[in-house]
Protein backbone atom coordinates (compact mmCIF):
# COMPACT_ATOMS: atom_id res chain seq x y z
CA UNK A 1 0.00 0.00 0.00
CA UNK A 2 1.55 3.42 -0.63
CA UNK A 3 0.81 5.77 1.91
CA UNK A 4 0.74 9.85 2.09
CA UNK A 5 2.46 11.93 -0.75
CA UNK A 6 4.84 15.04 0.19
CA UNK A 7 5.46 17.75 -1.60
CA UNK A 8 8.56 19.52 -0.93
CA UNK A 9 9.39 22.54 -2.84
CA UNK A 10 12.77 23.65 -3.44
CA UNK A 11 12.72 27.25 -5.05
CA UNK A 12 16.13 28.45 -6.21
CA UNK A 13 16.86 32.08 -5.78
CA UNK A 14 17.17 32.41 -9.65
CA UNK A 15 13.36 31.08 -9.15
CA UNK A 16 14.10 27.59 -10.69
CA UNK A 17 12.42 25.02 -8.27
CA UNK A 18 13.43 21.49 -7.87
CA UNK A 19 10.31 18.89 -6.30
CA UNK A 20 10.45 15.88 -4.03
CA UNK A 21 7.83 13.82 -3.94
CA UNK A 22 8.14 11.05 -1.43
CA UNK A 23 5.35 8.01 -0.84
CA UNK A 24 6.10 5.62 1.45
CA UNK A 25 5.82 2.26 1.12
CA UNK A 26 4.17 -0.23 3.68
CA UNK A 27 5.04 -3.85 2.87
CA UNK A 28 2.37 -6.68 4.38
CA UNK A 29 2.67 -10.02 4.80
CA UNK A 30 -0.23 -12.77 5.22
CA UNK A 31 0.02 -15.59 7.83
CA UNK A 32 -0.78 -19.41 6.56
CA UNK A 33 -1.83 -22.28 8.21
CA UNK A 34 -0.44 -25.24 8.60
CA UNK A 35 -1.48 -26.88 5.30
CA UNK A 36 0.95 -26.63 3.09
CA UNK A 37 0.63 -24.95 -0.62
CA UNK A 38 2.01 -25.41 -3.33
CA UNK A 39 4.50 -23.03 -5.07
CA UNK A 40 3.05 -21.50 -8.23
CA UNK A 41 5.07 -20.03 -10.58
CA UNK A 42 4.20 -15.94 -11.07
CA UNK A 43 3.11 -15.25 -14.61
CA UNK A 44 6.15 -13.78 -16.17
CA UNK A 45 6.05 -9.58 -17.25
CA UNK A 46 5.58 -10.55 -20.91
CA UNK A 47 2.39 -12.08 -19.97
CA UNK A 48 1.07 -9.44 -17.79
CA UNK A 49 1.18 -5.79 -19.68
CA UNK A 50 -1.18 -4.41 -22.52
CA UNK A 51 1.52 -2.43 -24.09
CA UNK A 52 2.81 -3.91 -27.51
CA UNK A 53 6.30 -5.71 -27.07
CA UNK A 54 8.38 -5.98 -30.01
CA UNK A 55 8.82 -9.70 -31.43
CA UNK A 56 12.40 -11.19 -29.77
CA UNK A 57 11.64 -8.45 -26.80
CA UNK A 58 11.22 -9.73 -23.57
CA UNK A 59 10.73 -7.99 -20.70
CA UNK A 60 12.51 -8.28 -16.88
CA UNK A 61 10.50 -9.91 -14.40
CA UNK A 62 9.36 -8.61 -12.02
CA UNK A 63 11.13 -8.68 -8.68
CA UNK A 64 14.36 -9.14 -10.58
CA UNK A 65 18.37 -7.67 -8.36
CA UNK A 66 20.23 -6.14 -10.71
CA UNK A 67 23.74 -4.59 -10.59
CA UNK A 68 24.42 -0.77 -11.41
CA UNK A 69 25.41 -1.19 -15.38
CA UNK A 70 22.73 -3.99 -15.91
CA UNK A 71 19.77 -3.16 -18.00
CA UNK A 72 16.11 -4.09 -17.68
CA UNK A 73 13.51 -4.25 -20.56
CA UNK A 74 10.51 -2.66 -18.76
CA UNK A 75 6.53 -1.79 -20.15
CA UNK A 76 6.03 1.86 -19.31
CA UNK A 77 2.77 3.24 -19.83
CA UNK A 78 2.84 6.60 -17.95
CA UNK A 79 -0.57 7.31 -19.05
CA UNK A 80 -4.03 5.84 -21.31
CA UNK A 81 -2.82 7.65 -24.68
CA UNK A 82 1.11 6.45 -24.70
CA UNK A 83 2.81 3.54 -24.06
CA UNK A 84 6.31 1.47 -25.43
CA UNK A 85 9.04 -0.36 -24.09
CA UNK A 86 12.18 1.05 -21.99
CA UNK A 87 15.46 0.10 -21.82
CA UNK A 88 16.77 1.27 -18.32
CA UNK A 89 19.92 1.67 -16.89
CA UNK A 90 21.02 2.49 -13.57
CA UNK A 91 25.35 3.41 -14.34
CA UNK A 92 26.17 4.57 -11.34
CA UNK A 93 25.19 6.60 -7.53
CA UNK A 94 26.69 9.60 -6.04
CA UNK A 95 26.27 10.97 -2.57
CA UNK A 96 25.66 14.38 -2.33
CA UNK A 97 25.75 17.15 0.39
CA UNK A 98 22.64 19.40 1.23
CA UNK A 99 25.04 22.38 0.84
CA UNK A 100 25.05 21.33 -2.89
CA UNK A 101 21.89 23.31 -3.04
CA UNK A 102 23.01 26.13 -1.06
CA UNK A 103 21.94 28.64 -3.97
CA UNK A 104 18.50 27.88 -3.60
CA UNK A 105 16.14 28.57 -1.03
CA UNK A 106 15.59 25.38 0.85
CA UNK A 107 12.14 25.02 3.20
CA UNK A 108 13.39 23.63 6.29
CA UNK A 109 12.26 20.13 6.27
CA UNK A 110 14.62 19.97 2.75
CA UNK A 111 17.71 21.18 4.28
CA UNK A 112 17.15 17.92 6.34
CA UNK A 113 17.58 16.04 3.27
CA UNK A 114 20.60 14.08 1.97
CA UNK A 115 20.96 14.32 -1.62
CA UNK A 116 22.02 11.42 -4.21
CA UNK A 117 22.90 11.48 -8.01
CA UNK A 118 21.94 8.71 -10.08
CA UNK A 119 23.66 8.32 -13.74
CA UNK A 120 20.87 6.64 -15.63
CA UNK A 121 20.77 5.75 -19.37
CA UNK A 122 17.41 5.25 -21.28
CA UNK A 123 16.40 3.72 -24.25
CA UNK A 124 13.38 3.70 -25.71
CA UNK A 125 12.96 0.10 -28.01
CA UNK A 126 8.82 0.27 -28.14
CA UNK A 127 6.59 1.74 -30.65
CA UNK A 128 5.03 4.04 -28.28
CA UNK A 129 6.15 8.11 -28.18
CA UNK A 130 6.76 9.03 -25.13
CA UNK A 131 8.52 12.58 -24.78
CA UNK A 132 8.04 14.91 -21.62
CA UNK A 133 7.17 12.02 -19.01
CA UNK A 134 9.50 11.36 -16.33
CA UNK A 135 12.01 9.03 -15.79
CA UNK A 136 10.70 5.85 -14.50
CA UNK A 137 12.78 5.44 -11.50
CA UNK A 138 13.06 5.94 -7.11
CA UNK A 139 15.32 6.07 -4.98
CA UNK A 140 14.88 3.33 -2.16
CA UNK A 141 16.04 4.43 1.58
CA UNK A 142 16.19 2.61 4.56
CA UNK A 143 12.82 3.27 5.24
CA UNK A 144 11.57 1.39 2.37
CA UNK A 145 9.98 5.10 1.29
CA UNK A 146 10.32 5.59 -2.80
CA UNK A 147 11.62 8.88 -3.82
CA UNK A 148 10.89 10.39 -7.13
CA UNK A 149 13.54 12.61 -9.03
CA UNK A 150 13.70 15.95 -8.14
CA UNK A 151 13.09 18.45 -10.73
CA UNK A 152 14.85 21.82 -11.73
CA UNK A 153 13.81 24.50 -14.15
CA UNK A 154 17.64 25.56 -14.39
CA UNK A 155 21.01 23.75 -14.81
CA UNK A 156 22.35 22.09 -11.37
CA UNK A 157 25.85 21.80 -12.17
CA UNK A 158 26.24 18.92 -9.76
CA UNK A 159 24.30 16.32 -11.37
CA UNK A 160 22.51 18.16 -14.89
CA UNK A 161 19.14 16.57 -14.95
CA UNK A 162 17.65 16.28 -17.99
CA UNK A 163 14.20 14.82 -18.55
CA UNK A 164 12.70 12.80 -21.49
CA UNK A 165 12.89 15.38 -24.37
CA UNK A 166 9.80 16.68 -26.01
CA UNK A 167 9.90 13.77 -28.50
CA UNK A 168 11.44 10.60 -27.37
CA UNK A 169 10.48 8.22 -30.36
CA UNK A 170 11.45 4.23 -31.07
CA UNK A 171 15.44 4.08 -30.60
CA UNK A 172 15.41 7.20 -28.65
CA UNK A 173 18.63 6.94 -26.14
CA UNK A 174 19.18 9.73 -23.08
CA UNK A 175 22.22 9.37 -20.67
CA UNK A 176 21.15 11.74 -17.67
CA UNK A 177 21.46 12.07 -14.08
CA UNK A 178 18.76 12.09 -11.54
CA UNK A 179 18.88 14.09 -8.28
CA UNK A 180 17.08 12.76 -5.19
CA UNK A 181 16.68 13.91 -1.73
CA UNK A 182 16.14 11.90 1.22
CA UNK A 183 13.91 13.25 3.73
CA UNK A 184 15.62 13.17 7.51
CA UNK A 185 19.11 12.75 6.12
CA UNK A 186 17.95 8.83 4.55
CA UNK A 187 20.28 6.42 3.44
CA UNK A 188 20.00 5.44 -0.33
CA UNK A 189 19.63 1.15 -0.45
CA UNK A 190 18.65 1.24 -4.50
CA UNK A 191 17.05 2.18 -6.85
CA UNK A 192 13.63 1.09 -8.48
CA UNK A 193 11.28 0.88 -11.13
CA UNK A 194 7.98 -0.82 -10.30
CA UNK A 195 4.98 0.21 -12.76
CA UNK A 196 1.96 -0.82 -10.17
CA UNK A 197 1.97 -1.66 -6.63
CA UNK A 198 0.84 -5.53 -6.88
CA UNK A 199 3.89 -6.72 -8.58
CA UNK A 200 7.83 -6.79 -6.87
CA UNK A 201 9.94 -4.04 -7.94
CA UNK A 202 13.17 -4.59 -10.18
CA UNK A 203 15.84 -3.33 -8.11
CA UNK A 204 18.99 -1.85 -8.95
CA UNK A 205 22.42 -2.05 -6.26
CA UNK A 206 25.93 -1.25 -6.09
CA UNK A 207 28.29 1.12 -4.81
CA UNK A 208 27.82 4.39 -3.52
CA UNK A 209 30.91 7.15 -4.41
CA UNK A 210 30.82 9.68 -1.31
CA UNK A 211 33.05 12.63 -2.31
CA UNK A 212 36.00 13.35 0.01
CA UNK A 213 36.24 16.67 1.22
CA UNK A 214 38.96 19.15 0.27
CA UNK A 215 41.96 19.33 2.90
CA UNK A 216 41.38 22.30 4.75
CA UNK A 217 44.56 24.60 4.66
CA UNK A 218 46.43 25.53 7.58
CA UNK A 219 47.02 29.22 7.86
CA UNK A 220 50.64 30.04 8.16
CA UNK A 221 52.06 31.88 11.35
CA UNK A 222 53.01 35.34 10.62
Amino acid sequence: MVGGVHNVRVIPLARAAAVLVAASLLLTGCGGGNVPKKATASPSADDQTEVPVPAGVHLTDFGTDLKFGQTATVAYEPNEQRNTVLQLTVNSAVKGSIADLSAYTLEERTKESTPYYIQVTVKNIGEGDVGQTPVPLFLVDSSNTLISASSFTNSFTKCPSLPLPTTFAPQATLTTCLVYLAPDHGTMTGVSFRAVQENAPILWTGPLTVPTPPAKTKKKKS
